[in-house]
């Protein structure tokens, strides 16, 4: 399926808190995920202490019931900008600067697809932050925060049968700016414990149409395609699962993402279980064995 054949939303349309319209639910399904997922997400012990919020004009509680609690219902997408205001998001980017400066970024790696060069799926440079680094403090006040808005999020049956119980570290990300992307893949096609997604993005006067760079979200089972565009300042959520496929385009200048990703507890349990018992079956999209015995 190509994006002529489908209606294109932008974070500005329909990602605010949603009107029912009649034709957003019809269209095909779509097909399969054609490439491995990202490689393990490193889970952390406990979500971190909020932080005094230096800078976000809106509570993590508003921000949940106006914006996170309805989109998602709605559309399984939520974009909020200006999440962190301008103050603490610089402080992010410096911090995210000095880590691919100082040589921390390893290239993203794939499990399976072994006779794939990983470059061939995904350009980005990784590191993984914890947040309580002495580098890192402002991206761990970053990650507080989006603990706090996704926890008020899921408090109460909110966001259904979603129970939040931990989240990955932070897996810092980094587009050369070569043409580097990432095809279309599902975050967690396998159940292995992961939710919700959620990406923070640092890039400054981002041009699309020139720079490339867009995260694009195929919903599955709507006549939707969703151009994310990486602006400075802005915080993506949507379902890890398989009804968010998606890619990065190619991207032609150094393009920064924070991601973390939330544990349904459940799910998680289960998959930890599959794992011990040795029942964890492997497709071509997979997740890692090091990443389900944390």
């Amino acid at each position: 399926m190509t994006i002529s054949h489908v209606h294109s939303v932008t974070p500005q349309s329909p990602f605010t808190p949603p009107a029912p319209h009649p034709n957003q639910h019809n269209g095909h399904k779509l097909a399969p995920p054609t490439a491995p997922s990202q490689s393990s997400p490193v889970e952390v012990n406990g979500i971190l202490t909020p932080l005094p919020a230096a800078g976000p004009d809106w509570s993590a509680e508003r921000i949940a019931q106006q914006y996170i609690i309805p989109c998602m219902k709605y559309y399984g997408i939520c974009v909020k900008d200006n999440f962190l205001g301008p103050q603490l998001g610089n402080r992010v980017l410096e911090e995210v600067e000095v880590l691919n400066q100082s040589g921390k970024f390893r290239d993203g790696q794939l499990v399976s697809q072994k006779n794939i060069p990983s470059r061939n799926i995904r350009g980005d440079q990784i590191a993984w932050v914890e947040g309580r680094e002495p580098e890192c403090t402002s991206i761990g006040a970053l990650m507080a925060y989006i603990d706090e808005a996704v926890m008020y999020s899921a408090a109460n049956g909110q966001l259904g049968d979603c129970v939040i119980n931990g989240r990955t570290k932070g897996m810092v990300a980094c587009y050369p700016g070569n043409g580097a992307g990432y095809v279309r893949h599902v975050d967690n096609p396998n159940g292995d414990g992961r939710c919700i997604t959620c990406i923070y993005y640092l890039n400054k006067n981002w041009d699309a149409k020139k720079q490339g760079g867009i995260l694009q979200i195929y919903p599955e089972g709507k006549n939707v395609v969703a151009n994310i565009e990486p602006t400075f300042d802005r915080l993506l959520i949507f379902w890890s699962d398989r009804r968010n496929p998606h890619e990065v385009k190619p991207a032609y200048s150094t393009r920064y993402a924070i991601t973390v990703w939330y544990f349904d507890a459940k799910e998680r349990a289960e998959a930890k279980e599959k794992y011990k018992l040795g029942k964890l079956l492997y497709s071509s999209v997979s997740v890692s064995l090091t990443f389900l015995a944390c």
